[in-house]
């Protein structure tokens, strides 16, 4: 397997990709026959966000000769269901086990060794084009607003510190900063919150050619939440986490409201040992997505895109919600993450993404899987990917956010 160290960390293209790579030019210079009809201010757009040319040429070639497709994404070895005992439930909440985890949870918040992570990349086109994240919920309280306010409550209520650091993309950045500013960063001191950003790619025709905008421009997009890791070691957020004595990071989707912060969850994600946790939802009829299977022995994350022809998903009851603990220390390393061909439409032709998936972590991680709820009060997973969820969400919402 090809892998080499880049403003992205150290990637592969997925397994069963066999394509006979090109000698790859040293990263960080934008060259390439598919690139040299970019503009200068294009390339320095690019650059600015980390864009690697060299990695794009390989993804560039691999599509137009065929060895980088849909059919590459599918795992070949076979992917079985767990052992039921592999999964846990989370304690009940009157118990006494779920007292001394939450009390476990709260003694470390007082430490001030927890850090909340909310992805707030992609490209703001679900809400019209609007940035999801500084879009009015409740009232006037926005998405990040909510957030933050479940933070600044468990501050004075543990008399503690979190710090918040936000992925944004290329696409988010100046609007969620300009919503902080105008917020005053919703109460959290200026020290406690970090933005930094995703990466950045172009995408393709199917043919592997650069795609075109209808008014001739690039189509950039950022490849997936997989560049969590990555994005937070290389702006240097990770290092600063550590050296304030950070020990556990929480991380959750910014359009998902019932991922809360929660010292139960992190005192359970304490106890276990396990270098990350993954919150599992009860898996509904119709419902889609990745969980974690057995694959070459090892139990870890799959996502939907990976699964071979014929494969029966709900072989597990549950589906991963990316909501997830992680021991900082353990992110402090490359990870040798997928690389994943996505087809979507884009100005109503077809287009070509190359993404990665942030519970490809689990691969290389000592991980504990969690069962949540999803309804109620307590549930962990309501996501709003479109305005007709916060609709018809709206009341949830509100009970949780109190």
């Amino acid at each position: 397997m090809l892998a080499r160290e880049t403003p992205f960390g150290e990637t592969r293209l997925p397994e069963g990709w066999a394509g006979g790579a090109p000698a790859l030019p040293s990263s960080g210079h934008l060259r390439g026959s598919a690139l040299k009809s970019l503009t200068s201010e294009q390339l320095a757009f690019l650059a600015q966000y980390g864009f690697d040319a060299a990695l794009f040429e390989r993804w560039r070639e691999a599509v137009g000769d065929g060895s980088l497709c849909e059919a590459a994404n599918k795992i070949a070895e076979p992917i079985l269901a767990p052992d039921a005992s592999s999964i846990h439930d989370l304690a009940k909440h009157d118990s006494a086990e779920a007292a001394e985890l939450e009390e476990l949870g709260r003694q470390a918040i007082a430490r001030g060794e927890l850090g909340v992570v909310i992805l707030n990349g992609g490209m703001a086109t679900r809400f019209g084009g609007v940035v999801k994240g500084v879009v009015e919920v409740l009232g006037s309280r926005s998405f990040l607003e909510l957030k933050i306010q479940d933070i600044t409550r468990l501050q004075r209520s543990c008399e503690g510190s979190i710090k918040l650091f936000l992925m944004n993309s290329f696409a988010t950045d100046e609007a969620t900063r300009e919503h902080f500013t105008a917020h005053e960063n919703f109460g959290l001191l200026a020290e406690q919150v970090r933005h930094f950003t995703q990466f950045i790619s172009v995408r393709m025709q199917p043919d592997g050619d650069l795609f075109a905008t209808d008014d001739g421009g690039i189509s950039s997009y950022g490849p997936g939440h997989g560049d969590f890791a990555p994005a937070l070691r290389t702006h240097g957020c990770l290092q600063r986490f550590l050296d304030g004595g950070g020990k556990h990071l929480f991380v959750a989707n910014v359009d998902n409201l019932g991922a809360r912060v929660s010292p139960l969850l992190l005192g359970h994600h304490i106890r276990s040992g396990a270098e990350a946790t993954v919150e599992l939802a009860p898996k509904w009829p119709g419902d889609v997505g990745g969980a974690p299977y057995l694959v070459g022995g090892r139990l870890q994350l799959v996502e939907q895109l990976r699964f071979p022809e014929g494969f029966d998903p709900d072989i597990v009851d549950v589906f991963n919600t990316n909501t997830f603990h992680f021991r900082a220390e353990s992110l402090d390393r490359d990870f040798n993450l997928g690389w994943y061909f996505v087809q979507k439409k884009v100005e109503g032709r077809e287009a070509v993404q190359i993404e990665r998936l942030i519970g490809e972590l689990t691969r290389f991680l000592s991980t504990n899987y969690v069962r949540v709820k999803r309804t109620g009060v307590e549930s962990r997973f309501l996501p709003v990917k479109a305005p007709d969820d916060l609709e018809s969400g709206r009341d949830e919402i509100a009970e949780m956010y109190r």
